[in-house]
């Protein structure tokens, strides 16, 4: 009997804190589906990447202002409902992703992170507060008191920076991320920003690559 063919494999690294990653969040499973290949969706504190973008560092309200307009018309191209602020915004994510760390742990890592994001970017509600947190578990099903463990839980805050080192170690300078790891141990390749899922869907469907040269709405702060 022929050896089975060796497949590509992915992961899709995301903090619930960027705008940018929710951009990203809203295509990938479509973007990323594939027959030959399974993604992975892996929670990352962007703080602690070599590039990681905080949005803490605009040098005036104008810069600021400018940044999320940009993403607002993004979000409109996309087709996506109208983008909400979060109050405040950047807000702490790090109780939120230890929450992100615990989905991933029993398998709901993809659902939780959307209910999370549009709690967010949608509902223009702060993750800072574990109620808007408890209220995107609720949505995938995960027991509150779960949900409370897992934000006090130093270990799982130990998984996820160990997690981030990792993705670091990876090449993964900032997130939106896809990693796509080859078939027969050929090089991996990781791909930055919401406009690079196209590609990164292509290369883990075994098709050619064509990069549309488009920049991402953050472009331009990092």
């Amino acid at each position: 009997m022929a050896p089975a063919l060796r497949t590509p494999s992915g992961a899709f690294y995301f903090d619930l804190a960027s705008p940018l990653a929710y951009l990203a969040a809203e295509r990938a499973l479509r973007v990323l589906s594939s027959e030959r290949a399974a993604v992975q969706w892996r929670p990352v504190l962007a703080a602690g990447l070599p590039g990681g973008e905080t949005f803490e560092a605009f040098r005036c309200g104008t810069e600021a202002d400018i940044f999320r307009e940009e993403v607002e018309r993004r979000a409109r191209e996309l087709g996506l409902q109208e983008l909400r602020w979060p109050e405040p915004f950047p807000f702490d994510s790090a109780a939120a992703m230890r929450v992100a760390t615990f989905a991933a742990s029993i398998g709901r890592a993809l659902p939780f992170a959307q209910a999370a994001f549009r709690q967010a970017f949608a509902g223009g509600r702060s993750l800072e507060e574990p109620d808007n947190v408890l209220i995107a578990a609720a949505a995938c099903e995960m027991h509150p008191r779960a949900v409370l463990a897992a934000i006090a839980r130093e270990s799982l805050q130990a998984e996820l920076d160990a997690a981030t080192r990792e993705a670091a170690l990876a090449g993964v300078r900032d997130v939106p991320a896809v990693l796509v790891e080859p078939p027969g141990g050929g090089a991996r390749r990781v791909l930055h920003g919401e406009r690079s899922l196209e590609e990164a869907g292509m290369l883990l469907r075994g098709e050619p690559p064509q990069p549309t040269g488009e920049h991402d709405a953050g472009a331009a702060h990092a």
